[in-house]
């Protein structure tokens, strides 16, 4: 008989996987799928930092254990990012720790932070860790519906936000936001999260914000950082990530800043369970940092490129999705005439018939169905083929 584990069988069936499955089995036909469904940066990181890599793992004293909460030189560095990006100050010995990946640095504050019957509020649909985070450490989730529909879904979510502290026994410990959002590409001014903070501090709320998308914006307004709210720290964590700033996705370098409380909790945390990142990898985050940043100017473009050739290509194909203003995704409605299939079977069937992956909504909670997650992963010559090859999908369809 198989066995039966708590916090797996909390977990929903992974829906990606079914995605994942049809994808694999097309390439094993021979079949070129143009995957815009994962979101992993497709270009090399920078060649200084490969360098500063290189360079210090050459060196043999760098290959003991390291610091769990991040060695003190790429804490300073990241002090340092967000006092010339956001006109923040911040401690690195007490406001910051280093994390393999937000994703990693996420799980374990939930696990830090929360018991079982804490109530976590989050939104959806969401980035899974967000949710699923909280719920594998045993807490409770909350989720508020985003209403696409409506001319201020910012507003409104903080409405929500409000009410479910006020409905909710217990009182929620914690509510988390994400913008730029992955995977609905929205963006939110500081008036946004002055509010939040607000809201939070009057209810004695913990506010963590997921800014993994801060420098990937297209339209000259950089989404700023709740930490800039005045007070903000008294209450407030913030998660960043060399990811796709620097086409580091598989170095795993993520950040928490803020608060001191939940910092030290996160290093509590994390001083059981980890020994940090293999220290060249560490040091080639700083170099990061305090290097030249010419190369996070030109992924900007790069992303926007493809961004401006993949919307209007689908706009002329009469597929009408919104232009993000910011993130690495088009948050797309499915076009009218698939509307009854709901994302994962149109996910299929674009793959199946056009030979194109995207992310179905569903995956990211139940109110992100009917939508699909469109990475700006491939290349503007791919991405024109891809193009074209969705318009003969939509064309036959009709």
């Amino acid at each position: 008989m198989p066995r039966q584990f708590y916090r797996i069988e909390r977990l929903p069936p992974y829906v990606f996987a079914e995605v994942n499955k049809v994808k694999a089995e097309a390439r094993k036909r021979g079949e070129d799928i143009i995957d815009f469904g994962m979101g992993n940066p497709d270009a090399p990181t920078p060649p200084h930092i490969v360098e500063k890599l290189r360079e210090t793992a050459l060196d043999g004293t760098a290959h003991g254990y390291s610091v769990s909460a991040g060695i003190i030189g790429l804490r300073r560095a990241l002090a340092g990012y967000y006092e010339r990006r956001f006109n923040v100050s911040l401690d690195p010995e007490t406001e910051v720790a280093v994390s393999q990946g937000s994703k990693e640095g996420l799980f374990h504050l939930a696990v830090a932070i929360s018991k079982p019957g804490d109530v976590i509020l989050t939104s959806d649909p969401s980035y899974p860790i967000h949710p699923y985070g909280f719920i594998i450490a045993e807490a409770s989730v909350r989720f508020m519906r985003r209403d696409f529909n409506s001319d201020d879904v910012a507003g409104n979510f903080l409405r929500q936000v409000k009410y479910a502290i006020e409905t909710t026994s217990p009182k929620p410990l914690a509510v988390i936001v994400n913008y730029p959002c992955n995977p609905t590409a929205e963006v939110v001014d500081l008036a946004f999260y002055e509010e939040l903070i607000s809201i939070c501090k009057h209810y004695d709320i913990i506010a963590i914000s997921d800014l993994a998308y801060c420098e990937i914006y297209f339209d000259g307004n950089p989404p700023p950082s709740i930490l800039q709210v005045k007070g903000a720290k008294d209450v407030a964590v913030e998660f960043t990530t060399l990811s796709k700033t620097y086409s580091m996705a598989g170095w795993r370098v993520g950040f928490c800043a803020g608060n001191p409380e939940l910092i030290y909790a996160l290093k509590r945390i994390k001083s059981y369970l980890d020994y940090g990142s293999f220290t060249p990898i560490q040091v080639a985050a700083t170099a990061a940092l305090n290097g030249p940043q010419e190369c996070v100017e030109e992924a900007r473009n790069r992303y926007k490129e493809r961004r401006d050739v993949l919307v209007k290509g689908l706009h002329s194909a009469g597929w009408m999705v919104k232009n993000p203003a910011a993130s690495m995704f088009i948050w797309a409605e499915l076009p009218e005439r698939f509307s009854h299939l709901g994302s994962l079977e149109f996910s299929k069937k674009l793959m199946r018939e056009a030979q194109v992956a995207v992310s179905p909504g569903v995956g990211f909670g139940p109110g992100g169905d009917g939508h699909v997650r469109i990475g700006l992963v491939e290349n503007v010559h791919r991405t024109r083929q891809a193009v074209r090859n969705i318009k003969r999908f939509l064309r036959e369809a009709s």
